[in-house]
């Protein structure tokens, strides 16, 4: 699809993420511009408008996608409808940035991928911790061998509070909602695919998280196709706020991020030497990111780029988020072949 020196994009949804997304573009990206904005709850679209200078609220979806005047989407509405948007997106011939995750589902992510084959549009999905600086630097030191070779890999990823209960009983679980990112963080930082997964977890948190069939702690250990062994520890609440750490031991050394706080000061007194605590949660955490991510969206469009993470890096950690809770029920290590055999062909 041809495109405008300046990108025209579109925005489906006015929540959290899309209030994020939508001020990303219109601050940061000269490149771009806003177009129209939807969301079921009108008053939310119109807010994110307002504050945005975007012209045209729709009224629905379907509006946005058959305007001429729209190059690409953003699609950030809940989940459930993903998969749909992207199909629909791809058919009207627009570019797609969405929301993790595009599905629970892998036949409908399918369907939704090959619309997006058949239509040779772009589409990102939004893991946007790859776009992080300090993760961005453990995978350089991974890349060039400056560590060599990897041996051992340990994400650490604990939230500051579980969501609502009526936000578990629709998210997927916390494999396909939370570990998802850090799924997709294993690949990336490896550069190799995860084979097998074993899952030990429990009920820890909140018993109503249990009741709704979820879990709200676990460690995921992961066996990679060259051989390293990676752990990934999960929480749904630490009471010192976001904790995001990475580490990883290769031959030649090892590298490490730590949490990031808003400022560097450290009290020393007779008593204690103490600093604040990290920054509170994903919307402090990965501000620069999620502008990373849309600038390197808007790039490979206007360049003729591949996205720096495409449809199928959306669909491999739904596979693993699927292996987790099967290891987790059945109390066994899962290959991801017994989920998806194409992923043990790649």
């Amino acid at each position: 699809m041809k495109t405008p020196r300046k990108l025209r994009i579109g925005v489906i949804g006015a929540g959290r993420i899309g209030r994020v997304h939508a001020e990303t573009v219109a601050y940061t990206l000269p490149e771009a511009e806003l177009v129209s904005i939807t969301d079921i709850d009108r008053g939310a679209a119109e807010a994110v408008a307002a504050r945005c200078g975007i012209p045209t609220v729709a009224r629905s979806s379907r509006e946005i996608l058959a305007g001429e005047n729209v190059d690409a989407v953003l699609i950030c509405s809940s989940t459930d409808t993903h998969a749909d948007l992207i199909t629909e997106a791809a058919q009207a011939g627009k570019h797609i940035f969405c929301e993790k995750p595009i599905a629970h589902d892998l036949e409908k992510i399918d369907a939704a991928l090959d619309a997006v084959s058949r239509a040779r549009v772009k589409l990102q999905i939004g893991f946007n911790r790859r776009f992080d600086a300090n993760f961005a630097r453990v995978r350089r030191a991974v890349e060039t061998g400056e560590i060599g070779s990897p041996r051992l890999l340990h994400i650490i990823s604990r939230d500051p509070a579980p969501p609502p209960i009526s936000y578990v009983k629709v998210s997927g679980g916390m494999f396909l909602d939370m570990t998802i990112h850090d799924f997709d963080m294993a690949r990336f930082l490896i550069g190799h695919e995860v084979e097998e997964i074993y899952v030990s977890g429990g009920v820890m948190v909140d018993p109503e998280i249990g009741r709704a069939g979820d879990l709200d702690t676990a460690i995921i250990v992961m066996r990679f196709s060259n051989g390293v062994i990676g752990t990934i520890d999960n929480c749904r609440q630490a009471a010192y706020g976001y904790d995001q750490r990475v580490e990883i031991l290769g031959s030649r050394g090892k590298i490490a991020t730590e949490n990031c706080y808003p400022n560097e000061a450290t009290v020393s007194t007779g008593s204690e030497v103490r600093r604040d605590l990290p920054l509170n949660f994903f919307m402090d955490r990965y501000l620069a990111s999620f502008s990373a991510e849309l600038r390197a969206f808007v790039d490979a469009i206007i360049s003729g780029r591949e996205t720096l993470v495409t449809g199928v890096d959306g669909r491999i950690p739904v596979v693993m988020g699927l292996a987790a809770r099967k290891s987790y029920d059945e109390k066994r290590p899962v290959r991801l072949s017994e989920i998806d055999r194409s992923v043990a062909r790649r």
